[in-house]
């Protein structure tokens, strides 16, 4: 018995389209993994202006390219791990067929820890698109306390596209922080963070099996007590922001773990993402505005 076709993505070349092998387009220029290209070809999934073609034909511009997955082919945890919640707050920023992008309130997980958990922004995402043939699928993660722009896939053919994009820095995560004196000027900081040998939930720069870490950051105001930072994400080390603030004696106000001092909320949000589309390769800004109480911190500390 043939499987069903769980998902059937469609996609016209552009007009400017260079001629190119049909491997070639799927691997180089759309960055499918090997995995994904071996089943499409071997189960004759792949079809060009409606016919099955083999991997060195070439494609031109203005070609429809079809390309057809069971399921199985992909390794992601299926949609269904995430029981389905209504969502009537969810603030979806910008959505198209194969992602969402949606604006994370502090407070909230990103996704279960246990199984069954709800109450969690993927939680939320699976009851939003309840009723079509998408799912919600974990891209990347912001913290508990963390608010702002994150990304949700809404199949799993796309996660490795958008993850091989985010690690080669192509889509770009930026952020607003308050932190806590004087921080003046932009720059980069450069310091490996690892485990803290001290506590291993934790992280520290020249941690345990550290690894490169990249952050730039730029003043926007600073006053004698907190400073409004932006901050711009070039690697996705867990706490990066968190670690690298902390370490240069500028921890974020209200951080539970590297500020501990601090009895306020965190003030950490994910102003923008800068995306690029799988398969077309657009860029789009999308931008989550600042929450209220952001704003108003930010008036209090005469940082506006």
């Amino acid at each position: 018995m043939t499987a069903a076709i769980r998902w059937h993505l469609t996609e016209t070349l552009s007009a400017d389209q260079k001629a190119c092998s049909l491997r070639d387009l799927l691997h180089r220029q759309w960055l499918l993994p090997d995995r994904l290209i071996h089943y499409l070809r071997r189960r004759r999934h792949v079809l060009v202006n409606g016919q099955y073609q083999t991997m060195n034909v070439p494609v031109h511009a203005s070609d429809r390219v079809d390309m057809l997955f069971n399921g199985d082919e992909v390794r992601t945890p299926a949609a269904n791990q995430y029981r389905p919640t209504a969502a009537p707050h969810l603030a979806v920023l910008f959505e198209n067929r194969d992602l969402l992008v949606v604006n994370k309130p502090r407070g909230q997980k990103s996704h279960p820890n246990i199984a069954g958990e709800t109450g969690t922004v993927m939680n939320d995402v699976a009851g939003y698109l309840t009723g079509s043939n998408d799912g919600a699928y974990m891209v990347h993660r912001l913290d508990l306390q963390t608010s702002g722009a994150m990304i949700v896939a809404k199949n799993p053919i796309v996660v490795p596209v958008l993850n091989r994009l985010i690690a080669e820095g192509q889509i770009h995560r930026e952020y607003a922080a308050v932190v806590e004196g004087r921080l003046e000027g932009d720059g980069c900081w450069d310091w490996p963070i690892g485990r803290d040998p001290q506590d291993p939930r934790w992280r520290a720069v020249n941690g345990l099996h550290a690894q490169s870490a990249r952050t730039y950051y730029r003043n926007l105001a600073a006053g004698d007590q907190r400073s409004l930072v932006h901050l711009r994400l070039a690697t996705g080390r867990t706490h990066q922001l968190r670690v690298h603030l902390a370490h240069s004696g500028h921890p974020i106000v209200g951080d539970p773990i590297y500020n501990r001092d601090s009895d306020e909320q965190m003030l950490l949000h994910g102003t923008c993402q800068r995306l690029v589309l799988p398969f077309t390769f657009q860029k789009r800004k999308i931008v989550a505005p600042l929450p209220t109480y952001f704003e108003e911190y930010l008036l209090k500390y005469k940082l506006r």
